[in-house]
């Protein structure tokens, strides 16, 4: 990855350097509602409102896994060699 510097000697990152940054290595769990579910995940079934779920995320947002239980999505993304990080 090559960053550009600033005048006060911090690094730059473009949008595709940003993008990329921890993808495959890094993943992120997000409380979500059932009725976000379409939205990240278009392939699941219709689910009842109101649930509360964990979707997996990757580093740069692309779903991997949804779940009813915060510690199966943490689970598999350490099956799958990911850290799992927070988001404030």
């Amino acid at each position: 990855m090559n960053f550009e510097i600033r005048n006060n000697g911090e690094p730059v990152l473009d949008v595709a350097e940003l993008a990329t940054l921890g993808v495959g290595q890094m993943a992120y769990v997000k409380p979500i509602g059932s009725d976000e579910v379409a939205r990240l995940f278009p392939q699941a079934p219709k689910l009842q409102p109101g649930m509360r779920l964990f979707a997996l995320l990757s580093a740069s947002g692309e779903p991997i896994l949804l779940t009813d239980n915060h510690d199966a999505a943490v689970a598999n993304a350490w099956a799958h060699d990911l850290t799992t990080v927070s988001l404030h």
